[in-house]
This record gives C-alpha cells, structure tokens and sequence, in this order.
C-alpha cells in the first residue's frame, strides 16, 4: 500500500493526466453517444480538465525527458491542486444550483454548442426545429442520486487532495533510489 502511494504521489502529473483524460473522454462519451448536450457551467467544468491536461503533459513530458528520477516536478502537482480545486468549486456551484440551493445565472443556458450552416438555413426556411437550449439547473442525468455536476464535485475534490498530496510528499519519496 505504502509503495502504490509512492508510486502515485512521485508520478502524480502522469496519473492526473490519464483522469483528466479519461473523465474528458467520458463527458465527450455522454454528449455524443448518450444524448446528452453539455449546458455552459459544464463547459466551463470541462475547460478545467482541459487546464489540468496542459499542466500535467508537459510536466510528465518534462519529467521523462529530462530522466527525472525523483518523479515530477513538484511545482506541477501545487498547479495541479489549483486547478482541480477550481473544478471543485465550479462543479459544487453547478450541482447546488441544480438541487435549487441557489440561483444561477440568467446566462446559464444554452450551451448546445455553436449551430451548423445548414441548421442556420434550414431554420431561416422555416423547414428545420428551433434549437432547444440546455439550462444549467436541469439535471439530464443521475446516479445514485448524485448529478454528473455532484459526481464532478466529489472527482475534482478527490484529484485536488492527491495533488496536495503529491506536492508535500515526503523526501523519502523524492529521493533517487540506488
């Protein structure tokens, strides 16, 4: 157990950013194959993870480059924290506005994304469906009554403690072996 944490915690860029990925791959996954159109708080959850791929590919693309044998640069995983904290925060808003808690912006809707030439065209004809815009406090989807704005909540709370954890990680686990 204790190796699988130093593993995790010296290597942390690389496994933050197979889960960015990986969540970005499912929320793409549910959009397009699911139904299920993004509004503009869950854009902007997304714009995050996007931030945290930045972040963590060239930290790990530094770290084995440069044939960094005490892990990452430590610098990242602290970037790392800030962003995953700032998805927390924008998701924990996102989930509290759809169970009511409080109201969210009249910007938030919308958010089906940019509409094609041909649905311009075909709507301007009077042939083609008004876009239906997605607001944001509308939950679309849940399990085990969470939201995916509340599953992305606990997710980024959950990556952004790993990130602390990966800067402040003892020396031991910097140290080169051998």
């Amino acid at each position: 157990m204790i190796g699988l944490y130093r593993l995790l915690t010296r290597w942390w860029t690389a496994f933050a950013l197979a889960a960015s990925l990986a969540l970005l791959g499912a929320a793409h996954a549910f959009e397009r194959f699911g139904g299920l159109a993004p509004c503009n708080l869950c854009l902007k959850q997304r714009e995050v993870y996007w931030g945290a791929v930045a972040i963590a590919l060239i930290a790990t693309l530094w770290a084995v480059i440069s044939r960094a044998s005490r892990g990452t640069p430590r610098v990242a995983s602290f970037l790392l924290f800030a962003v995953f904290t700032t998805g927390a925060i924008t998701a924990a808003y996102h989930a509290g506005g759809e169970m009511k808690w409080w109201e969210l912006p009249a910007t938030c809707s919308g958010g089906a994304g940019v509409p094609s030439l041909e649905s311009l065209a075909a709507l301007a004809l009077g042939t083609g469906e008004a876009p239906k815009p997605v607001f944001c406090d509308a939950v679309t989807w849940r399990f085990a009554g969470l939201s995916m704005a509340g599953w992305n909540t606990l997710i980024s709370a959950g990556l952004a403690i790993f990130s602390l954890l990966a800067a402040k990680r003892p020396k031991d686990a910097r140290a080169p072996r051998g």
